[in-house]
């Protein structure tokens, strides 16, 4: 058994079906900015860097890619805090004023933190800002939280996912589908041991 397995309920979305998807993005975004020399793909660390260099190789304009990582989650990473309160943990490189950001996002669920940091960059005064996420859950979407995405990877039920960028307790970010969490699994692996 491959240590990842006694976690895994079920495989949501396979290699094949990611991949396909992936570059189906890559192709509309070359659509949508033909002709801007001066985009940037902003990827929110670190669930977001498998999907950013996947995706960036089907962008076929000229592009940039710089890092933001910010977070508003409690201890353990698992659960949204709620809180609006976020910190920005790794802030962008790049001047970004005047020039046309795309968020690359692996997943949005409550959407509490990505609100801010949206926000942040429209302070900026960029040419445009848009979102592309890999992952939607809008079932977990917050009540006060409204973001528009641009483009979307896969709408799934809310469900605690791995791989493809998504950890679990920080491992497994390296497998090439979406998984389902056994939350009983995991549960059993953090109980103390008798």
């Amino acid at each position: 058994m491959l240590p990842y397995e006694r976690f895994l309920q079920e495989i949501l979305i396979d290699e094949k079906t990611l991949q396909n998807r992936v570059a189906e993005l890559g192709q509309q975004i070359t659509q949508d900015y033909d002709g801007i020399d001066d985009l940037v793909l902003i990827c929110i660390l670190k669930g977001g860097v498998v999907f950013t260099v996947d995706l960036s190789r089907y962008i076929n304009v000229p592009h940039e890619v710089d890092f933001l990582a910010a977070s508003s989650y409690g201890k353990g990473g698992r659960e949204s805090s709620g809180a609006v309160d976020v910190r920005i943990e790794k802030d962008l490189t790049s001047m970004v004023a005047g020039r046309h950001l795309l968020i690359v996002e692996d997943i949005i669920d409550s959407g509490l933190t990505l609100s801010v940091v949206m926000d942040m960059l429209k302070a900026k005064k960029p040419a445009s800002l848009k979102l592309c996420t890999l992952l939607d859950k809008p079932e977990g979407r917050a009540p006060d939280v409204n973001i528009q995405v641009d483009y979307t990877g896969f709408t799934i039920p809310k469900k605690f996912v791995f791989g493809y960028g998504l950890d679990l307790d920080e491992k497994f970010r390296n497998l090439p589908f979406i998984g389902v969490v056994n939350l009983e699994a995991l549960r059993e692996s953090h109980s103390p041991s008798t």
